[in-house]
């Protein structure tokens, strides 16, 4: 069973930091929806904020030159305010919960009013974006397509949008983990090999999606993002609802 676990692991960190790193989001949320159904939400949790810290953060390396430096560092002000916020909560979701709100996600994505959200190069855009961004990932885990809202109407090339989007996300995972250990303590450890394994295959998946981005024009790149995360969600409200009325 751990050899089993251990190999689904390894697959699903592997395809969905590729998937990450072409559209740079929408693994993650595969990605949890695989590990929440096969983990507890805490290890879910701890496991999927150590691929994806790293998976973005190796994005975030391999794409430095393109990332924007001013919009990432409004962005940690809006993190710092979440995380403080969110250190007097000590929230964590069930299953069902969990789902749920990963199939939510991306429709709030598309039918939040543009008028409504702030582009992150928009005063105070980019505040509000590491603020909300930051808490959904303490209540949900992942947050990609809400991210995205904030970047999509904005004049950034895709190159550009990957790679501030993924530092932006490395230090979000990273905060998420913090939590998580602070409030759950020994019951967010993890295996080490299933960790190791963990972090060595979000590295190769996000280094071979390079060249698959390098041949995508910003057309495709937006075009496929948004059908790719509505799919996944639609996936997700019902596996969340199914959860939810047979318990």
């Amino acid at each position: 069973m751990q050899i089993g676990i251990l190999l689904l692991v390894a697959l699903s960190v592997l395809g969905t930091s590729f998937i990450s790193g072409v559209f740079g989001m929408a693994g993650g949320m595969i990605l949890m929806g695989v590990l929440i159904t096969f983990l507890p939400v805490s290890a879910a949790m701890v496991l999927h904020g150590t691929a994806q810290m790293t998976s973005n953060g190796w994005r975030a390396i391999m794409w430095r030159a393109n990332v924007n430096y001013p919009i990432f560092a409004r962005y940690i002000v809006g993190l710092l305010i979440a995380g403080a916020l969110f250190s007097f909560v000590g929230f964590v979701p069930d299953k069902a919960f969990v789902l749920i709100a990963l199939g939510i996600i991306p429709f709030l994505a598309v039918l939040i009013p543009a008028r409504f959200v702030p582009q992150a190069d928009s005063r105070l855009g980019a505040e509000f974006c590491g603020f909300l961004n930051t808490s959904m990932q303490f209540i949900a885990g992942v947050s990609g397509p809400l991210l995205d809202v904030f970047f999509v109407r904005n004049q950034m090339d895709r190159r550009s949008i990957v790679a501030t989007k993924a530092a932006c996300q490395t230090f979000s995972h990273m905060a998420k983990l913090v939590y998580f250990f602070n409030i759950l303590g020994t019951q967010a450890r993890i295996d080490e090999w299933m960790m190791g394994v963990a972090v060595i295959m979000a590295i190769t998946g996000t280094s071979i999606s390079k060249f698959v981005l390098e041949k995508l024009s910003d057309h495709q790149f937006r075009r496929w993002t948004r059908w790719l995360v509505m799919a996944i969600g639609t996936v997700y409200l019902v596996q969340g609802f199914y959860v939810l009325l047979t318990r």
